[in-house]
C-alpha cells in the first residue's frame, strides 16, 4: 500500500517553504525551502523546492504518486494588506483593527471617525487590499460610518470592502455601493454593543474575500489552480494552531492559555489564547473586552527591515545593555541590517547583537500585547481598573521565526515576556514554560488544523521543544 502524504505549503515572503506530512507515521517526512519567486511567478520556486523533495524521496526509493494532498498558505506580495475605520479610535476602530489581525491580515492604516476625500486619497497611495468599514455600535452612531461609504463610493474604489458595523447602515450602504459598482460583503458588526466585539463575522467575511477576489490579484491564482484548494494567509494559520494547541482535540489534551511570539525581519507578531478577564474580583474591567484569540502586530519591532524603527522605539540604551556594544556601535549595527535585510550573522558579536534586538522586541511586544492595572484613588478608598488582557496565568510561550529557531540564547530571549519584578502594573505572564519551534511547524499545523486537528496536535506535542 502506497504510503498517504500531506504537502504543507507556506509561501513566504522571503523563502517558499514546504513540509510533507506522513498520514501513516503521523510525523514530518521532508521539507525543503527555496526562495519565493513572486516576479517570475510563485510557482517557479516551488517547483524547485518540490523537486527537492521528489530526489530525496527517489533516494529512499519512494515516490509521491497521486496519494497526496496539499494544504497552503501566503504571505507573499505583502500578505494580506488591509485599511480598517470605525468611529472612536479606542472602540469601533480598534474593534477593526482586532478583526483584521484576526484574519491574518496585515494593517497599514487605522482611520477613525469621518474620512475626507483628500484623507482617503492619501490612504489608497498605501495599496491596501481589502478594506474594512465599521463604526457605530447596533442601532447606535450612524451618521460616520455612512458618511464613509459615500466616501468610498465616490472614490470608486476597485478593492474589496467588508462593512461589520451598525446594522442599521446595511441597506443604505448596499444601495450605494451597488450604484458605484463597490466590490463588498455585509456581515455582523464588530461591536455589536458598547465595548463588546465580536470579530468572527468580519474575519469570516475577510477570509472570503481574500481566497475569492485577493488571491489571483497577488499572482496566487495559479497556486490556487495548482492544487485544487484553498490559500489562506500564514498568520492566520498561526492562529488556527494556536487555538488547536490550547484546546486540544478527544486524543490529545490542549495546553490551556498559552502565548506565541514570532519576531521577525519586519515586524514582531504576538498571539493569546487566554480569557484575559480580571482574575480578582477587587479588579474592575474598562475599555474593551478584547477576544480570547487575539493577536498584534508590531511594524516597528524587526531583525532587519524594521531595525531601524526598532532602535527608535526600544532606545539606543536598552540595546547597549543587552549587547554590551557601545552607543555608536549599536546605530551601527541598526544601519547595516536595515540595508542588508538578508545578511545572516557569522561572528560571534554580531550574533548576541541579533539576540539583544530579539530581547527588546519580544519584552516591548508583549507588554504592548498584554493589558494593565491602574491605581485610582477615591473617596471611597484605593480602586483597581484593569486595561486590556491579563496573561498573568499563561503557562506556555512558544517562541517562532528565525532568531528564536536558530539561536542558542532562545530562552533567554524569551524570558523577556515574562513579567519583572519592578512590572507591578503589567499583566505580563508571571512565570511559564519556554518552547522553540524548531521545525517551523505552527503554520504547518494550522493549516491541517480543521481537516486533520489530530494529526496536527500530535505534530506540535512532538515538535515543539521546551527550552
Amino acid at each position: 500500500m502506497k504510503m498517504k502524504y500531506i504537502l504543507l505549503i507556506d509561501f513566504g515572503s522571503t523563502y517558499t517553504k514546504l513540509t510533507l506530512v506522513s498520514k501513516e507515521l503521523e510525523d514530518i517526512v521532508l521539507t525543503s525551502k527555496s526562495h519565493t519567486t513572486v516576479k517570475e511567478g510563485v510557482m517557479h520556486g516551488f517547483e524547485r523546492a518540490f523537486s527537492k523533495i521528489k530526489e530525496t524521496l527517489g533516494e529512499r526509493g519512494l515516490d509521491l504518486g497521486d496519494c497526496i494532498e496539499y494544504k497552503v498558505c501566503s504571505s507573499a506580495a505583502g500578505g494580506l494588506r488591509m485599511v480598517a475605520s470605525g468611529l472612536v479610535a479606542e472602540l469601533t476602530s480598534e474593534a477593526a483593527k482586532m478583526a483584521c489581525l484576526g484574519s491574518g491580515a496585515k494593517i497599514i492604516k487605522v482611520c477613525s471617525n469621518k474620512m475626507t476625500p483628500h484623507g482617503f486619497a492619501e490612504v489608497m497611495k498605501l495599496e491596501p487590499d481589502m478594506i474594512l468599514l465599521s463604526g457605530g455600535t447596533d442601532g447606535g452612531n450612524l451618521e460616520c460610518i455612512l458618511h464613509n461609504s459615500e466616501i468610498i463610493a465616490q472614490a470608486e474604489v476597485e478593492i474589496p470592502v467588508v462593512v461589520a458595523g451598525n446594522n442599521q447602515a446595511g441597506q443604505p450602504i448596499k444601495e450605494r455601493f451597488n450604484k458605484a459598482g463597490i466590490d463588498y460583503i455585509i456581515t455582523g458588526n464588530v461591536m455589536p454593543r458598547f465595548n463588546r466585539v465580536d470579530t468572527d463575522p468580519a474575519r469570516n467575511a475577510i477570509r472570503e474575500l481574500f481566497m475569492e477576489r485577493i488571491i489571483d490579484a497577488k499572482g496566487l491564482g495559479a497556486v490556487r489552480r495548482a492544487f485544487n484548494d484553498i490559500v489562506i494567509p500564514t498568520p492566520l494559520a498561526v492562529l488556527n494552531a494556536a487555538q488547536l494547541l490550547s484546546k486540544g482535540t478527544p486524543s490529545h489534551a490542549g495546553w490551556g492559555e498559552l502565548m506565541i511570539v514570532d519576531v521577525g525581519g519586519a515586524t514582531t507578531d504576538v498571539h493569546t489564547v487566554c480569557s484575559g478577564t480580571p482574575k480578582k474580583s477587587s479588579i474592575i474591567q474598562i475599555g474593551l473586552v478584547e477576544p480570547e484569540l487575539k493577536r498584534t502586530v508590531e511594524g516597528d519591532l524587526g531583525m532587519r527591515v524594521s531595525a531601524m524603527s526598532l532602535l527608535e522605539s526600544v532606545g539606543v540604551h536598552a540595546l547597549e545593555n543587552h549587547s554590551g556594544f557601545t552607543a555608536e556601535k549599536v546605530e551601527e549595527a541598526c544601519v547595516f541590517r536595515f540595508e542588508n535585510p538578508d545578511y545572516l550573522c557569522h561572528a560571534e558579536d554580531e550574533a548576541l547583537f541579533d539576540d539583544a534586538m530579539a530581547s527588546c522586541a519580544v519584552m516591548t511586544s508583549v507588554s504592548r500585547h498584554a493589558g494593565t492595572i491602574e491605581t485610582v484613588y477615591s473617596p471611597m478608598g484605593t480602586l483597581f481598573y484593569q486595561r486590556g488582557k491579563d496573561l498573568s496565568s499563561v503557562k506556555h510561550i512558544i517562541g517562532t521565526g528565525g532568531i528564536l529557531v536558530h539561536s542558542e540564547n532562545a530562552g533567554e530571549i524569551l524570558q523577556h515576556a515574562l513579567a519583572k519584578a519592578e512590572e507591578t502594573l503589567s499583566l505580563k505572564p508571571h512565570s511559564a514554560k519556554l518552547y522553540r519551534d524548531a521545525s517551523y511547524i505552527l503554520s504547518c499545523a494550522g493549516l491541517i488544523a480543521e481537516s486533520h486537528p489530530e494529526l496536527a496536535m500530535k505534530i506540535m506535542n512532538k515538535h515543539l521543544v521546551q527550552l
